[in-house]
């Protein structure tokens, strides 16, 4: 968790502003739920490993010994926490308020989530997600929208050339199945494909076969990914289908040619070759409420995710009752905020008054209230023995331009010099 100076808050908050535009020109709302939630629902089986690493909330009123008697069972201990993501509370504020939302909602949200990591770099306890979210649609046209509206984000922010990695979770559990892993078997299996980028294929065998997993499957699995690939092709049926292995369901890979049709479209490329869709049969992601599409945001410049997301059909019915399909994507603030260039709103003039110790304070009021009103940015310093360190700290906290006031100053006579 860490504390922010001024210019980097101005930064970060700059780079929202972007962020936020965007999203909101693609047609999406911006909502708020609270920080915390129900520890039943935080710990409903649905986010992975995320809840073993969230932050619970004591129950208000336990004495000594009502902590002792409940010490082995967490959830007698705790009964609220703070939210780990944006999906849980999400599918909660959509079951509490679908009267009041339109037949298809389309929700931003950008707020900080909690996780009890391990502190190292890049990852923090306290972080800010950035998610666009589409509840209402089944359709290949919502994963398109959510995917357009991302790479136009990330253009916006001067991240051009960005692809998104694609794949769908009843693509990877047939195709699970068509090796021969038994479903009981499969979720500790896309564990270990999950490493494939890290261990390679060899690594990945190995691990299966540690595992104690069906040998014939591991066999299969590994001759699969020993086979000789052609070059990458067009995101397009034939080369979906060339990724994987035969047997898998027409309407898994007819959605995912939609969307690459459907982005193509959104983003007026006019030729489903052009689109920035790589189709990658091994994409697994780790939460565990993703049912369909799944994806992952990839830039030239890093070797790791920029943000991905998924559809998540069965979340919303765990809490209403009826199943509602939703899709999402998120953005990783704290990763793209450090890749964007650093740049000023030069639109706003931000102006240091550097006064001397006799100036009365009306004239210094009345000289900043003029500036102000013409949408000025003004602090006010009195001088210093040191008045160059003065103004290298105003330059640093994002101040352009500086004059000296003295008792004879008025606005007319005001004379604005640059920094820097």
């Amino acid at each position: 968790m860490r504390d922010f100076l001024p210019a980097d808050k101005a930064r970060r908050e700059r780079v929202l502003a972007i962020i936020r535009d965007r999203y909101r020109a693609h047609g999406f709302d911006e909502i708020e739920t609270p920080v915390v939630e129900d520890y039943d629902r935080l710990h409903a089986g649905i986010g992975g490993d995320n809840e073993k690493i969230s932050f619970s909330v004591l129950r208000r009123g336990l004495d000594a010994d009502g902590i002792r008697a409940a010490a082995e069972d967490p959830a007698a201990l705790a009964d609220l926490g703070l939210r780990y993501d944006l999906t849980v509370p999400l599918a909660r504020f959509y079951a509490s308020h679908r009267g009041e939302l339109p037949g298809v909602f389309r929700a931003i949200q950008i707020a900080p989530v909690w996780r009890a990591e391990r502190p190292q770099k890049g990852r923090y306890r306290q972080f800010v997600q950035c998610d666009i979210d589409i509840i209402g649609d089944a359709s290949a046209r919502a994963e398109a929208e959510l995917i357009a509206a991302t790479l136009d984000t990330l253009a916006a922010l001067g991240l051009e050339g960005a692809t998104v990695r694609i794949n769908d979770r009843r693509a990877l559990d047939a195709m699970l199945g068509a090796f021969g892993f038994t479903p009981e078997e499969r979720p500790g299996v896309l564990i270990t494909i999950d490493k494939l980028d890290k261990v390679g294929p060899e690594g990945v065998a190995a691990e299966l076969r540690e595992r104690g997993v069906s040998a014939s499957a591991v066999d299969a699995f590994a001759a699969f990914l020993r086979r000789p690939r052609a070059a990458a092709g067009p995101f397009g049926e034939e080369h979906i289908r060339r990724e994987l292995p035969e047997g898998i369901a027409d309407d898994v890979v007819a959605h995912l040619v939609a969307l690459g049709i459907a982005v193509a479209e959104a983003r007026s490329l006019g030729d489903e070759g052009a689109v920035p869709l790589v189709f990658d049969p091994f994409l697994v992601r780790g939460m565990g409420y993703y049912t369909g599409t799944i994806f992952e945001l990839a830039h030239p410049s890093v070797a790791y995710s920029l943000g991905g997301g998924g559809r998540y059909d069965g979340m919303i019915g765990r809490f209403l009752g009826t199943d509602v399909p939703a899709v999402g994507f998120s953005i990783g603030f704290e990763r793209i905020v450090d890749l964007v260039e650093a740049g000023e709103d030069a639109a706003v003039p931000a102006v240091v008054l550097v006064h001397d110790r006799d100036v009365p304070l009306p004239q210094l009021l009345g000289l900043k209230a003029a500036l102000v009103a013409e949408g000025a940015r003004v602090r006010l310093e009195q001088r210093t023995k040191n008045l160059r360190a003065l103004l290298e700290r105003a330059a640093a906290d994002g101040y352009a331009s500086f004059a000296t006031v003295s008792t004879a100053t008025t606005r007319e006579t005001l004379e604005l010099k640059p920094l820097g």
